[in-house]
């Protein structure tokens, strides 16, 4: 029987569904009758409850139940009919004016667009690349080294320099008034790390044991603690006691300390370059990768499905609660979360879904599976012992599901690195690092 479709604005559809009353009512007569069997009331034996009392009790439940099941069946026969993909739950309303012996239900819903990809040839992508230096290997080495380094009093003449650790007590007013957190006894940091504000530094270093200073510090307009962001405030600090680092040597023993089984300093540059080498590439891939679905958003025409929309919206939300719960927010569940907030973000997470979806499904990029076990051998290289990661990975299917999505991604990537202008960048080291 053919299923008649309204069309209504830009991706809804409306189709109206009929049931005959009769099916209805033997589907809820069949399941109180199975409930009877072993529902229990009082005054009365397990399986011996009159039909009257199950109906008056659970009447409501089962119809509902079966409603719903019916309806639900129904709409999945229709749609399936006239080979519609239903993007998101639909709306169902009891439609007036049935035939008799027949209950009529408007389906409401929405349907996935057509996705309409421009011309990739014409589009421009910035392809960035970074090469590993000896000077990126060298800077790895001292926060190595900085990680595993001691402190030793100097002596009370010295005064404080770079590199030493500072046990000081400040405390700090604002137009003569205390503020949260500006109080402090022996409280550590070391000078020239950026662990304080650059002015707080300044005054500390030269400051022998014992010295005290009294001085003037800006907190800078998008400062953190936004009660004192933008102001000036009054420190005075005191030096209690000054300790010099001492960095160990580049040699053997710290080549075995840091797990290099030759024990050579070969061994150790070597390894510190090949997990150089392994991060810059996935960091530089996941540039790339962002740049190009940058030119996808822009080269696709598609109407978004409101419904789509309003669902991821709803998770957006609930992952800032979540991550609101994590760090310790009282009632995070509860939080007054307004969903405008993500809208944006929400319908570009669904356009860049459907076009992936639809370029992958037209090109034939799904994940292979030598792919896949590339992929997690790889990453499993960054741990000690990387056969068990892989048996991890393997071993769970929501973690494949995940792997394949980023391989997938790759493949939609390169695919479009193939198609488009590409303008190749090469960026240092550190500017790769700290994006």
């Amino acid at each position: 029987m053919a299923v008649n479709v309204e069309n209504l604005e830009k991706l809804e559809r409306r189709i109206t569904l009929t049931l005959p009353a009769s099916a209805i009512k033997q589907e809820v007569e069949s399941r109180l009758r199975k409930l009877a069997r072993t529902v229990k009331a009082a005054g009365f034996r397990p399986g011996k409850v009159p039909m009257s009392v199950v109906a008056q009790r659970y009447g409501y439940s089962v119809h509902y139940e079966v409603m719903n099941d019916k309806v639900g069946r129904a709409f999945t026969d229709a749609t399936n009919e006239a080979k519609l993909r239903v993007a998101g739950a639909p709306r169902i309303a009891e439609k007036e004016g049935a035939a008799e012996g027949e209950l009529a239900f408007d389906a409401t819903f929405e349907v996935y667009p057509e996705v309409k990809l421009g011309d990739l040839s014409a589009a421009e992508v910035e392809r960035v690349s970074t090469e590993v230096t000896e000077a990126a290997v060298d800077k790895t080495l001292d926060i190595l080294r900085k990680q595993r380094r001691t402190f030793a009093l100097r002596a009370q003449s010295e005064p404080a320099a770079d590199g030493d650790r500072v046990t000081i007590d400040f405390e700090g007013k604002i137009d003569g008034e205390p503020f949260e957190g500006n109080k402090a006894e022996a409280f550590q940091f070391v000078v020239g790390e950026g662990q304080m504000l650059a002015a707080f530094e300044d005054a500390v270093r030269g400051m022998k044991v014992g010295d005290s200073k009294t001085f003037p510090l800006q907190f800078p307009a998008d400062y953190q603690g936004k009660d004192v962001a933008g102001k000036e405030a009054d420190f005075m600090v005191t030096l209690k006691k000054v300790e010099a680092q001492h960095l160990p040597e580049v040699n053997e023993a710290l080549a075995k300390a840091l797990g290099i089984k030759d024990g050579t300093i070969e061994g150790l540059r070597a390894d510190i370059r090949r997990n150089l080498e392994r991060e810059v590439k996935f960091r530089v891939l996941a540039r790339n990768k962002g740049a190009v679905m940058d030119v996808l958003v822009k080269a696709a025409e598609l109407d978004v499905p409101t419904t789509l929309v309003a669902g991821e919206t709803e998770r957006m939300i609930e992952a800032a609660r979540e991550d609101l719960k994590k760090r310790g927010v009282k009632d995070a569940e509860k939080a007054p979360i307004p969903p405008e907030i993500f809208k944006d973000q929400a319908e570009r997470r669904v356009r860049l879904g459907l076009v992936v979806a639809e370029l992958v499904r037209a090109n034939n990029l799904q994940a292979k599976a030598e792919q896949l076990q590339a992929h997690i051998e790889e990453m499993a290289q960054s741990y000690e012992k990387p056969s068990e990661v892989v048996r991890w990975y393997l071993g769970d299917r929501q973690r494949m599901a995940e792997v394949e999505a980023v391989v997938v991604e790759n493949n939609v990537t390169q695919f479009v690195l193939d198609k488009a202008k590409v303008v190749d960048k090469m960026l240092a080291f550190d500017e790769l690092m700290q994006s």
